[in-house]
């Protein structure tokens, strides 16, 4: 980052964060989402310009929430300590174990072999394989499996001498982004694949007594899912970066020497792949399988389950296990930071009521066309969730949408969708979505190299949406959209 843009932001975020709390005092604003409104610019600015490292500009929050009166200190250091927090510690801990005993070489040199040696066929077979896990587990787990995978991949590509370094720095950018963001698109696919669906699916259920099926959601879902994931990778091949390197040195006979000279598996890399299997499977058949025998489990339980196993096992070594705090102290904590920090202005949207506030200002939007209404609620909903939790905004603006479409007069399912559908298409910030903060995790990709990338991914991604959900969308489900049902405003 530029020196010159440092200094403009260390002087411009509290400034922004001054101006708001002293000046910008708009009807229906209430002091606390005052103050959080005011913190979260001088955040967001000392997250852009890189002012100080961004670890640290995520413990602002705990500083500027208590002391501007926006929330209370027990609940804003609450947030770094959510449940998200634990599940990436228990998948960094599971990556870090499959580096040290060398299996993620193995597992990487495998997936060449399978794939193919192309460069641009690699990164499409990671993307399809992520957004496949992403459509039944979560985002966040799907894409802690896959790092280690995709590092090794570019660690393996270093490998080699003949390739160059520079291609090498565009390849793991290039590999990086494609994980997160075929993450975050999969989850769209289905109805469990991310929160924000099932979110959507518990508000309609409860404001209007409608049931959302899998099967109604796969309809619409599905087929946006698959043409976003083609045109993001499009995007990255083509558009995002250049590839002078078209595939890996050597080719598959260079790729099988190396398997043939890694040898048998050993035993440690039996045992962490064992761990690693067993983790991946119980993330999948949690939702239909693992919660009717436990019901209180999730993905957090999973990971640090998955984590502590991994210091009880024994190596081939009498008395040493196969992680030890040496190892596990190389967990990336700046990253973890960062989440808790995203996860705090979370709470301070929801708690203060700015969130809400937010989208009541939508209700000015009465008058105007359904399309322009759809559009300003989609772009609105995508960029918002880049600083805040798409499961804490759509749980603060889809019953406001829904109140407000009866107001409208239009049909809630056209801007309800619209703003779910957005709220996991972010893709510019590191706090964005969980993918983010995951691989921006991997050291390979810099704020800068997000917000350059994923600016003209949102706008892809809000133009699809917008097409989608006012053209497709009532023709599969059926309705007119420019209408509320009679028969909902009875229930």
């Amino acid at each position: 980052m530029n020196v010159s843009i440092k200094k403009i932001g260390v002087i411009s975020g509290p400034l922004a964060f001054l101006f708001v709390l002293l000046f910008f005092h708009p009807e229906g604003l209430s002091k606390e989402a005052n103050a959080i409104l005011a913190s979260t610019l001088w955040v967001a600015i000392w997250w852009i310009t890189e002012a100080i490292p961004i670890a640290v500009t995520s413990l602002l929050p705990i500083i500027l929430f208590p002391l501007s009166g926006g929330l209370d200190i027990k609940s804003t250091t609450a947030a770094f300590g959510h449940q998200y927090v634990f599940l990436y510690i228990g998948g960094f801990i599971l990556a870090i174990a499959i580096e040290r005993w060398n299996l993620h070489k193995r597992i990487a040199l495998n997936i060449i072999n399978i794939i193919g040696t192309d460069i641009k066929t690699m990164i499409l077979g990671f993307m399809v394989a992520t957004a496949f896990l992403s459509m039944w587990i979560s985002n966040t787990a799907t894409s802690v499996m896959m790092l280690p995978i995709g590092i090794a991949v570019i660690a393996q590509l270093n490998d080699n001498p003949e390739t160059k370094e520079d291609e090498n720095k565009i390849f793991g950018k290039a590999l990086m982004l494609a994980i997160a963001y075929s993450a975050s698109i999969g989850g769209i696919a289905t109805l469990i694949g991310t929160p924000p669906n099932l979110v959507l699916a518990g508000i309609i259920k409860e404001t209007y007594n409608i049931e959302i099926t899998f099967t109604d959601w796969l309809i619409i879902g599905l087929p946006i899912s698959l043409l976003m994931l083609f045109i993001c990778w499009r995007y990255l091949v083509l558009f995002a970066f250049s590839f002078k390197q078209k595939e890996f040195p050597g080719g598959k006979t260079e790729i099988k020497k190396q398997i043939t000279a890694l040898g048998k598996l050993s035993y440690e890399e039996k045992l962490v792949l064992m761990v690693f299997v067993f983790t991946a499977i119980a993330w999948i058949s949690r939702s239909f399988l693992l919660q009717k025998i436990i019901p209180s489990i999730n993905d957090t339980i999973i990971a640090i389950s998955a984590a502590v196993l991994l210091f009880l096992l024994p190596t081939s070594k009498k008395g040493k296990p196969l992680m030890n705090w040496k190892f596990a102290v190389k967990l990336p904590w700046g990253v973890l930071l960062l989440f808790g920090g995203g996860l705090a202005l979370a709470a301070g949207f929801k708690e203060s009521g700015l969130a809400l506030w937010i989208g009541t200002q939508m209700t000015l939007l009465q008058g105007v066309s359904l399309i322009i209404l759809l559009t300003c609620i989609v772009v609105s909903v995508n960029f918002l969730t880049e600083i805040t939790s798409n499961v804490a905004t759509t749980s603060m603006l889809l019953p406001v949408l829904a109140s407000m479409a009866l107001s409208l007069e239009v049909h809630p399912f056209i801007l309800m969708i619209g703003a779910t559908m957005a709220a996991s298409c972010a893709f510019m910030l590191p706090v964005a979505t969980p993918p983010n903060a995951v691989v921006f995790g991997s050291g390979y990709l810099t704020i800068p190299d997000m917000m350059k990338k994923g600016f003209w991914l949102n706008i892809i991604s809000i133009i699809l949406i917008i097409l989608a959900t006012y053209y497709v969308l009532p023709y599969f489900w059926e309705f007119d959209p420019s209408t509320f049902p009679e028969d909902f405003k009875t229930l």
